[in-house]
């Protein structure tokens, strides 16, 4: 299942676990958040499940510095999942959590963002507990938020917006979702679009159809909350081209609405 080795640069340091908090336990999983990139963004319960784990299953967008975290002695095993490149199968991952909680192990399972937003977080709670194991879910900052926040935008400004739709842009067989309601979209004042840029071009044409103005604002925000973020704004007409001429490539999360309209008038010194 480990299609790429743990990066050779990941070092631990010794830290003092914080007090109160609920211990991972042997033949346990948590599945955990890692957030959106920014190692800062790691919420204290999962810096505390990390600090514990003897085997690490983590994701291809889980910053090094994060892995770092867990003991010297801990397992890292790569579970990354990238469109076009090898990657684990979902089943074969699910299967090595079950194994290794079965061994008696303290598992966490390392996810970018929050494991139930568009992260197959449900699926692998579903078999844990088909497989009777136990496990608890460490919620994390997903990158429609805290990818918006870094970029300067926010996602709900008074006077602008009283409502944000989440979608993603990619089903599981690689195409644009066939269930999504386009009027609905169309109609929301701010819609994030996960995993979009592939299909933008189609995702702008259904939502133009659809009565959403192409002259609405538009961002496309890259690695967001790291030091390679790159934020591209434009309009929902303009930003397929806006992004190909700026060479963005995935990952990168959408933003489509009028508070894209805020961010020059906003600069967040958050650095990566």
């Amino acid at each position: 299942m480990s299609a790429v080795p743990p990066p050779a640069s990941v070092t631990r340091p010794a830290l003092v676990p914080p007090c109160d908090l609920p211990q991972l336990l042997p033949g346990w999983v948590w599945l955990v958040g890692a957030g959106p990139g920014d190692p800062g963004l790691l919420t204290l319960l999962a810096a505390h499940g990390l600090m514990q784990a003897d085997v690490v299953v983590y994701d291809a967008l889980v910053d090094e510095r994060i892995l770092g975290l867990a003991p010297a002695g801990a397992e890292l095993v790569y579970a990354g999942k990238r469109g076009g490149k090898p990657s684990a199968q979902q089943r074969a991952i699910t299967e090595s959590l079950i194994d290794f909680a079965r061994e008696g192990r303290r598992v966490l399972r390392l996810k970018g963002g929050d494991p139930f937003v568009f992260g197959r977080g449900a699926e692998e709670a579903v078999d844990l507990t088909q497989a009777g194991i136990p496990f608890r879910v460490v919620p994390g900052i997903t990158a429609g938020i805290g990818g918006l926040a870094y970029a300067g935008i926010p996602a709900t400004a008074r006077d602008v917006n009283t409502a944000v739709t989440f979608a993603t842009g990619h089903s599981a067989d690689g195409t644009v979702p066939c269930t999504l309601n386009w009027a609905a979209l169309a109609a929301s004042p701010v819609v994030v679009f996960y995993m979009a840029i592939k299909h933008l071009p189609q995702i702008t044409s259904n939502l133009v159809a659809a009565g959403r103005s192409a002259d609405t604002p538009a961002a496309a925000i890259a690695e967001a909350t790291t030091p390679r973020q790159r934020v591209v704004q434009a309009t929902l007409g303009t930003l397929h081209q806006a992004i190909t001429e700026a060479g963005l490539e995935p990952p990168a999360i959408v933003v489509i609405g009028d508070v894209v309209s805020l961010a020059p008038q906003m600069m967040p010194q958050n650095g990566g």
